[in-house]
């Protein structure tokens, strides 16, 4: 295999297996030459998704190729991330990485195609979002506080609804009843739209579900926040306490969205991707956008994302199995 120059840029034609034989420097300086895969694993219209497209938008810019969104649902993103990891390692599939199919799902499911920290590399976090504890109107209770005091009196009563199975919003509730001992049945749902909709309709009498979800319901006065999950309030919101605030200290729960890729990438090109990806949240419109939807950037280098990774992977095993949650 070898490099070519076509129309005054050089165009790589090596394999993965044969970049020793091509300039690598001149190979990475260059990238991309042709459109880059971004799989997000979860549903259209999900905050994830409005996240990635509204980065992937700027670093389609920068780069002067197109960044493809492809979003590949399923088992809480796990299925999306199967398909990134086990994809050729020279940069043109990237991965919408998260709490659920990275932190969570490698804990908590019997059959997970991947190890995170093997067959994954970490590019740079994109950003973090609080879940937001709510309920029906109809349910007599207004704080945090009320709701564990509900709880506690009226025992195996209370359900509540979630998305899927190993996300997030779920684990965040778990913890929440460890830490309180109180008794709630989680009730999922193929999707935190689908939760909130049942959630609205008296069906389920509390929720928990990304923040960003939940804005338009809460200020409709279809639901009634009682708190956001995260150690401080949020700018969009901040009239909802924390749970911190009813007096559970540390308690800081955060759905975080990143980009990682496969394994095997040269050094020299996960430098561009981070350094690519860091500028793109950096832009003023973008970081402006983000914290619309309630997704602050905060981007990492590539070793902080990898520490931050490898920090909540036993965090969540932890809450898993005092929990009791049975693998999936």
């Amino acid at each position: 295999m070898r490099c070519v120059v076509k129309a005054g840029r050089i165009v790589s034609l090596c394999s993965v297996a044969s970049f020793a034989l091509c300039p690598l420097a001149a190979w990475t300086q260059n990238f991309p030459v042709k459109p880059v895969r971004y799989i997000v694993p979860f549903t259209p219209g999900g905050s994830p998704d409005l996240v990635a497209r509204i980065v992937s938008e700027c670093v389609s810019r920068t780069w002067g190729q197109p960044v493809i969104v492809e979003n590949r649902a399923g088992v809480a993103g796990v299925l999306g991330s199967a398909a990134a990891a086990k994809s050729a390692p020279d940069g043109y599939t990237l991965l919408q990485c998260n709490i659920g199919s990275n932190a969570i799902g490698v804990n908590l499911f019997a059959k997970v195609p991947y190890d995170q920290l093997r067959d994954l590399t970490a590019i740079t976090r994109i950003g973090m979002t609080p879940n937001m504890i709510s309920v029906h109107p109809s349910l007599p209770v207004r704080s945090i506080k009320e709701l564990i005091a509900y709880a506690r009196a009226n025992p195996d009563k209370l359900s509540y609804a979630s998305g899927q199975v190993g996300t997030s919003p779920q684990l965040s509730m778990e913890l929440l009843k460890l830490r309180t001992k109180i008794t709630m049945t989680n009730i999922p749902y193929k999707s935190g739209a689908q939760a909130l909709s049942d959630t609205m309709a008296g069906q389920i009498p509390v929720n928990i579900s990304n923040a960003p979800q939940t804005t338009a319901q809460l200020q409709a006065g279809r639901l009634r926040a009682l708190a956001v999950t995260s150690a401080k309030r949020t700018e969009q919101l901040p009239h909802v306490p924390t749970v911190e605030e009813a007096g559970l200290a540390d308690f800081d729960v955060q759905s975080w969205q990143g980009v990682c890729a496969p394994s095997g990438i040269p050094e020299a090109l996960l430098d561009k991707l981070n350094a690519d990806y860091t500028a793109a949240l950096r832009d003023a419109t973008v970081s402006q956008r983000l914290t619309e939807v309630m997704m602050p950037p905060s981007p990492t280098t590539r070793e902080e994302f990898t520490q931050f990774i490898r920090g909540e992977i036993p965090r969540w095993a932890k809450v898993i199995e005092a929990a009791r949650i049975p693998k999936q």
